[in-house]
């Protein structure tokens, strides 16, 4: 989803640092082999979740959504040496394809992988974070800023993916659009929140930063 002009989005993609060779392996192979292959963050926005790692230097990461991994990958590059990403994601399927590449990647030994429902697993990490990005079930949004919002560490960040939902948040919502009422639901919710400060981003199909204060 672009929401300024092609050629003037084309100008920002090409003055804007170029994706690793492995990510950009690991989306042809994507493209390739997987379903769904629009899912992944794609390499401006990429560079987007690397820089902000890199500004927050955190040490304990976790990524709801993990699909092929290229976001895992993406905000690994700023986690301390001694730090842990933990990623969840509901399908078992695309395991090993994950895996592949971060054991490639020199953050393979600090990647853990989570099979399974989030709202179940998150509980059951004896952690707090520094850097949370939400990038899965949109229904959901609300339930998974409860989930971790208490487990954040003061100064932590997250990172909200598709917040603008492909302009839906403004348009007339259908009755059966769960997603996009879910994800007004939620950017209302960050914006009220006096625990955090949330600046929402036109990138991309929208990505929200909300720092804990």
């Amino acid at each position: 989803m672009h929401f300024i002009p092609e050629a003037l989005d084309t100008y920002v993609v090409n003055h804007t640092e170029k994706e690793p060779e492995l990510l950009e392996q690991l989306t042809r192979e994507t493209y390739q082999k997987i379903l769904q292959p629009r899912m992944l963050s794609g390499p401006y926005q990429g560079r987007v979740l690397s820089m902000l790692s890199k500004l927050i230097n955190p040490k304990n990461i976790l990524e709801i959504g993990t699909y092929t991994g290229y976001s895992a990958l993406c905000i690994a590059e700023g986690m301390r040496k001694d730090g842990e990403l933990h990623t969840i994601d509901i399908n078992e399927e695309l395991e090993d394809f994950q895996r592949k590449y971060f054991d490639l990647s020199p953050y393979g030994h600090q990647i853990h992988q989570h099979i399974g429902n989030a709202t179940e697993i998150i509980p059951n990490l004896a952690m707090k974070f520094d850097l949370v990005f939400i990038d899965a079930d949109k229904p959901n949004y609300p339930t998974y800023f409860d989930i971790i919002i208490d487990k954040m560490n003061p100064g932590g960040v997250i990172l909200s993916d598709n917040v603008l939902w492909s302009g839906k948040v403004i348009e007339d919502i259908k009755k059966d659009d769960l997603s996009t009422k879910a994800l007004l639901s939620y950017n209302k919710m960050l914006v009220d929140d006096n625990r955090i400060e949330t600046v929402l981003l036109p990138i991309r199909d929208g990505l929200t930063i909300s720092r804990v204060l």
